[in-house]
């Protein structure tokens, strides 16, 4: 188990560089930069840009450097270690502010996720604002998906065939085929026509900009169930299939017909061996959980007006707003190696016949 982890704590390092450049490429790839895009949005609006500020702009935002100084600058702030900055400031506003760039020797130092363009504020505390509510909605989510997913699809594998098989099948396929962008908006619609209220959201008007209390936590748990639902409806449908298919896998091999001749109890012997093995695909995917947490689903976000880290992530994308993107990109790629790592632990302890070991 320690050479496992050690092993892949070694192969992380490695694994997020190639991750980083690769992200950083994309965020760069299409034409032109934030900057092209922010004086096309000006002209759009009637406002002419002088040639002095753009090229102001430029050395601001350290655009006119080529990609490979960019990069390098961008991942020695990530680094917990490498050469700290000596300015008055991010070297982003270095030469609006007439400072000095210098750096020292290389040492331990906190990551630095840099400025956004756009809100022309830190990195860090933009996605701090918005990473408790993400958090809450993705964990919720999850609990609610498997709460009810693992028990359907347990019924459905032993009860194959029943009237209530083929009902929750039903369901499940319903939940499969429908997007979940438009249950946001089929409840939007019968929360307005229907209620005569918003579904959107996850506060009261009165509490959008309240500080945190007692009531303003009443008031997110009672407008929850919507994005909880909504989001966890196809993952919900695909886990009940999965379920139901591993454990009628499970049901008929040869150790579970030992258990039962040897006068265990039906429950007993459905719950120590096949379910134990049956839950491997949930286990396996953790690596995919933990991302989905930070992120969220970005597309119901978008359509709910939700304030989670998802749509904070497209806007950064589509301004291409480098700094913002590729910390987010490089968040959900940490969080997904780890993820990896955690669900193979969990594997080798759940599943006894599970070995990571190479040939001799």
């Amino acid at each position: 188990m320690i050479h496992l982890i050690l092993k892949r704590l070694l192969w992380m390092m490695p694994t997020l560089l190639a991750i980083s450049f690769i992200s950083f490429a994309l965020i760069q790839l299409p034409p032109g930069d934030y900057l092209t895009s922010y004086i096309t949005a000006l002209e759009e609006t009637g406002e002419s840009v002088a040639e002095e500020q753009v090229e102001a702009l430029r050395q601001r935002y350290n655009l006119d450097e080529p990609f490979f100084i960019q990069y390098g600058k961008w991942l020695n702030n990530l680094l917990p270690f490498g050469f700290t900055r000596q300015d008055s400031g991010s070297y982003l506003w270095m030469y609006s502010e007439g400072g000095v760039r210098s750096f020292n020797w290389p040492g331990f130092k906190w990551p630095d996720f840099g400025m956004s363009f756009e809100w022309n504020r830190q990195v860090v505390e933009l996605i701090g604002e918005r990473i408790f509510l993400t958090v809450v909605i993705s964990i919720v989510t999850l609990l609610f998906t498997w709460a009810l997913a693992i028990p359907i699809g347990i019924y459905s594998a032993v009860r194959q065939y029943s009237i209530g098989d083929y009902a929750f099948s039903v369901l499940g396929f319903i939940g499969l085929a429908t997007p979940n962008f438009l249950l946001a908006l089929i409840f939007m619609y019968i929360g307005y026509s229907v209620f005569g209220v918003s579904a959107g959201g996850l506060f009261s008007p009165e509490y959008v900009e309240a500080e945190w209390s007692v009531a303003k936590f009443a008031d997110l748990i009672a407008h929850l169930w919507i994005p909880v639902i909504v989001i966890g409806t196809s993952g919900t449908a695909g886990l009940i299939r999965v379920m139901r298919g591993n454990l009628l896998d499970e049901l008929p091999k040869q150790y579970v017909m030992t258990a039962r001749a040897k006068g265990l109890s039906p429950w007993t012997l459905l719950v120590r061996y096949p379910v134990r093995v049956a839950l491997n695909p949930l286990i396996s995917t953790i690596g995919w959980v933990l991302p989905g947490i930070v992120s969220g689903s970005v597309i119901v976000a978008v359509v709910l007006g939700l304030p989670t880290t998802g749509p904070l992530l497209l806007r950064a994308l589509q301004n291409q707003d480098m700094y913002l993107a590729g910390s987010m990109v490089m968040l959900l790629s940490f969080l997904t190696v780890i993820g990896t790592l955690l669900s193979d632990i969990l594997l080798l302890w759940l599943d006894p016949r599970i070995r990571y070991e190479g040939k001799a």
